[in-house]
């Protein structure tokens, strides 16, 4: 046995948390030099085989968090049978989780797998057929492989729920309970959440023993959230589309991503924005898999700037060069804008994220306050001056900058071209020219000449305008005025009346609320808490969704399936 004498007291780094050399190897020439406060802490705990909850916001550094331990425990000679499986909400995630995974274990040989839906079922076959130490899946393709015995969980040693609060509002909460009981009762559980809502607790409680709770603040975590600038636009409804457009203008984000409702809202914006002059591409539960990975590829090689998506589709996205994030609509569950806003502000650089807001909705955005425990900024959209003074500044920083070139002499014969024709252009020549060639770097940098003002309503307070509210207001400064405590209940949203739909299936059909809750989400970019409530009868089920989606949640299902099934969709009557 060592004596103290024989153990390093200066050992810093990842080397100090005893990964085994490969790892060590692989994080150097990967970069990685320090781990994150969650790194420090999870590593050991999980290493001694303890059970783990923990709390990290997205960008934490928590995939390495929990890979790098379940590497750890694996020979590069072990046989490939899966000891590992990880459960994530989102195909995206599932191929992230993976790549990452497999880049630390390449000293190794680690075989890791990606498992989602919307890739063929017989490829994934075939490569649990040839032998994985890790799988990473949704939990729906997961049990659709357990079901039909091509994933075998008698030999998995850990499990780990990445992202766990989204997967259950998601409505994945039976799969991922089923998942579970069919594992062996040794196994590691490890569950990450960047919320802690009671029904993360009550999962923990029933198949966890004894866990360790690790919870990393955000000064810990980085202090990423405070790198982050938030702010509010108050904007009415109508004329949100054109203060986008304005204050992307004023912003000039290198690259970011816009939070939609809806598809049709992704897909109607996306028109608009690239009619505004911007690179932008949508995302959403519509497109197929090869459309999405052109989709992601473009924005990671830069060939796209704006990235316009529903909530559902770009969960567990991440985008290094990301500087952005908007919330076109105001989440209704305050965790969701956590959970958007920690794509940005990640490794010590800034970031930005803006919410365009109604009026009626500050009771929404005083529930984000109340969870982050920050306010957020009022900013006024700018005006047609403010655009115009911003728009001219960036044209004078990209002449000025091209001033600076060494290769201007090459286009000396397009200048000497040009002024050989005087009478074409008038005694002043040289800055008649000047002004045509600052007209063109002036448009295609996209300036828009916008003419519309749009109106302030940021100190609009509809309560007040009822006669209600007349309390409100004090401490106006420390937050917003107007707005009660109460959050968004399940099914009655503050911002929206609830409308109900009807499906054709119900419990004969063996359909269950976590199956038409995950099938809403996922085809239509609501989230778990805008739905319901579910009332499942034996041939029909009745499920309630904002008024102001139903139609588009309608037109989503009508072209999906559930359970295996086609589905008919229509709102409900009596």
């Amino acid at each position: 046995m060592n004596t103290d004498e024989d153990q390093p007291h200066d050992v810093e780094g990842f080397a100090g948390l005893g990964l085994r050399p490969e790892l060590l190897k692989a994080l150097e020439t990967l970069g990685y030099e320090e781990p994150t406060p969650i790194q420090r802490q999870t590593i050991p705990t999980l290493l001694e085989g303890r059970d783990l909850l923990g709390q990290a916001a997205t960008g934490t550094g928590k995939t390495a968090a929990f890979a790098l331990p379940v590497l750890h425990g694996i020979e590069p000679d072990d046989a490939a049978i899966p000891v590992c499986l990880v459960l994530v909400p989102t195909r995206e995630l599932a191929v992230q989780v993976s790549e990452a995974m497999h880049k630390y274990g390449s000293e190794q040989r680690i075989r890791v797998l990606p498992v989602y839906g919307g890739q063929p079922i017989q490829r994934q076959f075939k490569a649990l057929d040839r032998g994985v130490h890790v799988v990473v899946a949704t939990p729906g393709r997961a049990l659709d492989h357990i079901r039909r015995n091509s994933l075998d969980l008698s030999t998995i040693r850990t499990v780990i729920l990445d992202e766990a609060d989204e997967m259950l509002d998601m409505g994945f909460t039976e799969d991922i309970e089923e998942i579970l009981q069919g594992t062996p009762d040794d196994r590691q559980t490890v569950l990450f959440s960047a919320t802690m809502p009671p029904r993360i607790n009550a999962i923990a409680k029933r198949y966890q023993t004894d866990p360790v709770r690790i919870q990393i603040s955000r000064s810990e975590a980085d202090e990423g959230t405070e790198l982050i600038h938030q702010s509010v636009y108050f904007v009415p409804r109508s004329h949100k589309p054109s203060a986008l457009g304005r204050i992307l203008d004023i912003e000039a984000p290198s690259s970011a991503i816009v939070f939609c409702r809806t598809r049709t809202e992704v897909d109607d914006l996306t028109v608009t924005m690239n009619g505004r002059g911007y690179r932008a591409e949508a995302l959403h539960g519509g497109m197929d898999q090869k459309q999405r990975d052109r989709v992601m590829a473009r924005l990671r090689d830069g060939t796209a700037e704006l990235l316009v998506a529903t909530d559902v589709a770009a969960r567990g996205l991440d985008i290094d060069t990301l500087t952005h994030v908007i919330n076109y609509e105001v989440p209704s569950a305050p965790e969701s804008y956590v959970h958007r806003i920690g794509r940005v502000g990640r490794a010590g650089r800034e970031g930005t994220a803006i919410t365009l807001a109604e009026p009626r909705q500050r009771r929404l955005l005083k529930n984000i306050e109340r969870l982050t425990k920050q306010t957020l900024h009022v900013g006024k959209v700018p005006s047609v001056a403010d655009l115009r003074a911003r728009q001219i500044e960036l044209t004078v920083a990209a002449v000025a900058e091209a001033l600076e070139s060494d290769d201007l002499d090459d286009y000396a014969g397009v200048f000497d071209a040009l002024l050989g024709s005087p009478e074409q252009w008038g005694e002043d020549d040289g800055r008649t020219i000047a002004l045509a060639a600052i007209k063109l770097v002036h448009e295609a940098r996209g300036a828009v000449m916008d003419e519309v003002e749009i109106p302030d309503v940021s100190n609009f307070d509809p309560d007040k305008s009822k006669g209600k509210g007349k309390n409100k207001g004090k401490g106006a400064k420390r937050g917003f005025e107007g707005g009660g405590d109460r959050g968004a209940k399940r099914g009655s949203s503050n911002d929206a009346d609830t409308a109900f739909i009807y499906l054709n299936m119900g419990k004969t059909s063996r359909v269950r609320p976590g199956d038409l809750v995950g099938a809403i989400a996922n085809e239509s970019g609501l989230t778990g808490r805008d739905i319901g409530p579910i009332r499942i009868h034996d041939r029909f089920s009745v499920v309630g969704v904002p008024e102001a989606s139903a139609d588009h949640v309608i037109d989503a299902m009508s072209s999906s399936s559930l359970r295996g099934k086609k589905v008919k969709v229509r709102r409900y009557t009596d």
